[in-house]
């Protein structure tokens, strides 16, 4: 069994795309309608940049989401393959949800562009400039990166201070856990995450926090977009990042990208789960990101990773 599994913020960069539209008609498509969606030239930012705009949520979650189904498209319309006959199940990291719906025609692309243009958007604007922050632990567990994260709150309240956010926002792999919070208690996890097990603390270069309490603005903005939008069934079932479950009915997916603007991305879960369910090769649109999460999760498995004409050439042949 297969799943198609779809990257999140972090894995932009300038010149994503430019190669792949240069050699395919079908990927300049793909990136005109997603133009036209937003009414802007999102293509040429992501061909020329510059790297601080693309960086803005709102401009990197649907450019993301633009290079994948653009690198899927070129290799079911140029390769003859097909997502209903080749995929088992579709998955994607955070935003990459989005773009696994679409891939799975669940959301039709403008509507995608739109919504991701909007999440990010209101992500952005769900928290001050500043008072939010993002740590990934690395060398920690889920585990101890919920232990580090209510020890720095606590050691906050011991000081007087005020009670924050501090919260796992992506379990990510075994060794990878992404905290996210209020920034004063993201630096205090920082500071205590070696003398609580973490090989090691970075803060990430994101401008709000993510996947945590204070994005319920966002998530409100997100329902009433979503309660607007065609979403249809998928033509095969997403496993959800809040719950790692297959879920394919319109309602249930509505309701579970709500609950994900504050809710943690179960990736890890989400590849066990689908290993469990027979899944024993990943191939990875638009990113080489996902891949050695995978690896590390469920080292038996095969991960392919699809950006280039190359790759797209490579699995039409082997699929």
């Amino acid at each position: 069994m297969r799943a198609f599994i779809f990257p999140g913020q972090g894995s932009q960069s300038v010149g994503m795309g430019k190669a792949l539209a240069d050699a395919s008609g079908t990927a300049r498509e793909v990136f005109a309608e997603v133009d036209e969606a937003l009414g802007q030239h999102l293509f040429r930012l992501m061909s020329e940049g510059p790297a601080d705009d693309l960086l803005l949520t709102e401009n990197a979650q649907p450019a993301i989401m633009a290079n994948a189904i653009a690198t899927l498209r070129v290799a079911e319309k140029e390769g003859g393959l097909r997502l209903a006959d080749k995929a088992d199940y579709v998955a994607g990291h955070s935003l990459g949800e989005y773009t696994a719906l679409c891939a799975a025609g669940a959301l039709d692309l403008s509507t995608t562009a739109r919504l991701l243009k909007l999440r990010g958007r209101a992500m952005q604007a769900a928290v001050p400039v500043g008072e939010g922050a993002m740590a990934a632990l690395l060398g920690a567990d889920l585990e101890k990166a919920q232990l580090i994260a209510g020890a720095a709150v606590d050691s906050i309240l011991a000081e007087g201070g005020p009670e924050l956010v501090c919260t796992v926002a992506n379990d990510n792999d075994p060794s990878q856990v992404v905290i996210s919070g209020h920034r004063l208690a993201i630096e205090k996890a920082i500071a205590l995450a070696k003398d609580l097990g973490a090989k090691r603390a970075v803060l990430l270069p994101v401008s709000a926090p993510f996947h945590c309490p204070l994005m319920q603005p966002a998530a409100d903005a997100m329902e009433a977009a979503l309660l607007e939008a065609d979403l249809r069934a998928p033509l095969v079932p997403v496993f959800a990042n809040v719950d790692a479950v297959a879920v394919a009915d319109p309602g249930a997916i509505r309701h579970l990208l709500v609950q994900q603007v504050t809710g943690m991305v179960r990736w890890r879960e989400s590849v066990l789960a689908m290993h469990a369910a027979g899944v024993g090769q990943f191939v990875e649109f638009g990113g080489k990101v996902l891949g050695p999460m995978v690896k590390r999760i469920a080292p038996d498995v095969e991960t392919l990773s699809v950006i280039t004409m190359d790759d797209i050439e490579a699995l039409v042949k082997v699929l």
